[in-house]
């Protein structure tokens, strides 16, 4: 198979009739449609999961409008390849043509100072900024660019998606089209791809290598399993295990295995994965599984977000892997988890409950007057702090939402609770 490109940019898609998933978006008469359509575009930024075809949809707006297209990655391009991309957009505009298409792929990894450096040219129509990330924008890009662009959420694919996608590829493929190729199983295939196109592609062209001398190829979920599990390295920031390696990093935290915890850990960091998406998914785990049973551990977990942004990386790693046995070895409770599950589905099973008149707020006279606060105990003015008092609305306070669980910490949370409210609830 040598002098062909990868299977997956051999199947990029050109146009937008060839382009899969994301209809909410480019369907017909969808918004990203209209404006692409209209051939007029604003600076946006695209946020989504790896592989649902955000550089793709960069180029296809490129082709489309007729634009200059500048590319930038921003895990290896600095202040100065932005002021020289900017530079070189000012120069090849003549008159009143349209702004050339600045594309920055992972722009979540800017730094504040090189997003700073856009600002001016998004600003004056220097370039027509499209930004894409894998990362929440709201915390990723700063405000003032973050304010000057629209931000579109790309979903996963579904399975539909991916099924068409494979079809293309045996159909349309210039090098399995001629080949003999029956998928008789597709559970593996959509299960380790994840919804990821480029998961999917790459999932596609091991096998098919793999079998390429024989006269007929059948895919099943026995072949891809041994496939992926004879490649480990397979697993990267985009690649097939993605989604399962971080499964079961969570699940050894929750399981109290640290041993468990640290190799997959491991498998992440060998992979390349962007430490500030495991630290977020150790602050997650902090409150989820372990909570109020050892409130310490949220603590260590932010933390432990914040370090590896001032310390960077190889020495995040020590970082990361000291917040993980942590957790991994404390104490366990879902009880916060549980409690706010509960409390949103008796908000929604009871609506829009009025707020009890004691506990309103009486800014002015006329809410006084109507006994805006009265009656309302201010605990501090008590002993212990507390005074007893209904704060939920009438038709739901006898409903318990929080439970302790039978741990150290919340046994005591729990005689607490019981020892204050004991002649009330």
């Amino acid at each position: 198979m040598s002098g062909y490109p990868p299977l997956a940019e051999r199947m990029r898609p050109q146009n937008l009739d060839d382009y899969i998933g994301q209809k909410h978006l480019v369907g017909e008469g969808a918004v990203l449609r209209k404006m692409i359509d209209r051939k007029v575009i604003s600076s946006i930024i695209l946020w989504g999961p790896p592989g649902v075809g955000k550089t793709t949809l960069a180029r296809i707006i490129s082709k489309t409008l007729e634009r200059p297209f500048y590319v930038l990655s921003a895990i290896n391009s600095g202040v100065k390849d932005v002021r020289e991309a900017i530079d070189k957009a000012r120069k090849s505009r003549f008159f009143s043509s349209p702004s050339p298409i600045l594309f920055i792929d992972e722009i979540h990894r800017f730094s504040k100072s090189q997003q700073d450096s856009l600002l001016g040219a998004v600003e004056e129509g220097v370039v027509t900024l499209i930004g894409a990330t894998t990362e929440n924008p709201s915390f990723e890009v700063i405000s003032p660019l973050l304010s000057r662009c629209q931000v579109y959420v790309l979903k996963a694919l579904d399975k539909e998606d991916l099924l068409d996608l494979v079809n293309r590829v045996l159909t349309k493929d210039v090098l399995l089209k001629d080949k003999k190729v029956t998928v008789e199983e597709d559970n593996a295939l959509l299960r380790y791809s994840g919804g990821d196109a480029r998961k999917m592609l790459n999932i596609l062209e091991l096998v098919t290598n793999a079998e390429i001398s024989k006269d007929e190829i059948i895919i099943n979920d026995e072949l891809v399993t041994n496939n992926l599990q004879q490649n480990p390295a397979q697993y990267d920031k985009n690649g097939e295990m993605h989604y399962d390696i971080i499964s079961a990093f969570i699940k050894s935290i929750r399981g109290s295995d640290p041993d468990a915890a640290v190799y997959w850990l491991a498998r992440m960091v060998e992979g390349g994965e962007d430490p500030k998406f495991i630290a977020r998914r150790l602050i997650i785990s902090a409150s989820e599984d372990i909570g109020l049973a050892n409130p310490n551990a949220l603590l260590l977990a932010s933390n432990c977000f914040d370090a590896i942004n001032k310390v960077g990386w190889p020495e995040s790693r020590i970082i990361l892997s000291q917040t993980t046995i942590y957790l991994a070895t404390s104490p366990k409770s879902n009880s916060a988890y549980m409690a706010i599950n509960d409390a949103q589905a008796l908000v929604k099973q009871t609506g829009n409950l009025p707020v009890p008149l004691h506990l309103r707020n009486a800014p002015t006279k006329l809410m006084k007057e109507l006994n805006y606060g009265k009656q309302y105990k201010y605990s501090h003015d008590y002993p212990n702090n507390f005074a007893a008092q209904d704060f939920m609305p009438d038709e739901v306070k006898k409903q318990r939402l929080y439970k302790p669980q039978n741990n150290a910490q919340e046994v005591k949370i729990d005689e607490r609770m019981k020892f204050l409210w004991k002649d009330h609830k």
